[in-house]
C-alpha cells in the first residue's frame, strides 16, 4: 500500500465480511476492532492478525512472523499478533480463513479474561432486612 491511510482502508475492506470494522489509532499504529473484539493490528505497514495457540499453526505454516518489538529495557517484546499472508493481502476472499482464525482466537482471549475475571470477582455481601419495630 502506498500510504497509511490506503493501508487501513485495504484492511477494512478485508475483514469486513466478519463484521462491523473499527479502526482506533494506538502505540504509533492502528487497532482493529471487528464488532467489539481487537482482532488484528497495522504497524510498520503491515497487518497483524490475533493469534493463539491454537490458531499459530497456521500462520508459523505460511511463513508469517509475529509482532515484535524492543521495550524501553532493551529486551524483545513478542505479542500473540502474527503477519498476514502476503496472497491474502490480495482480496477479501483470500483474506476470510485467515480473518476467521483470527476472529476465533480473539473470541477464545475474550472469554478466558471473562472466565477470570468472574473468578476474581468478590462476593457482595447479603442485605439484610432492617429489624422490624412491631
Amino acid at each position: 500500500m502506498p500510504n497509511a491511510a490506503g493501508l487501513i482502508a485495504h484492511c477494512t475492506e478485508l475483514l469486513s465480511a466478519l463484521g462491523t470494522v473499527r479502526v482506533n489509532r494506538m502505540f504509533g499504529g492502528n487497532g482493529i476492532y471487528v464488532d467489539s473484539l481487537f482482532l488484528a493490528l497495522i504497524a510498520r505497514d503491515k497487518l497483524f492478525l490475533k493469534t493463539d495457540e491454537i490458531s499459530r499453526k497456521a500462520f508459523e505454516a505460511a511463513g508469517c512472523q509475529p509482532f515484535a518489538f524492543e521495550t524501553t529495557r532493551g529486551a524483545r517484546a513478542v505479542l500473540s499478533y502474527w503477519s498476514a499472508p502476503d496472497d491474502a493481502m490480495e482480496s477479501a476472499a483470500a483474506m476470510l480463513p485467515w480473518a476467521r482464525l483470527a476472529m476465533a482466537s480473539a473470541l477464545r482471549a475474550a472469554a478466558a479474561k471473562g472466565s477470570a475475571a468472574a473468578r476474581k470477582k468478590p462476593a457482595t455481601p447479603r442485605k439484610r432486612a432492617p429489624p422490624s419495630l412491631a
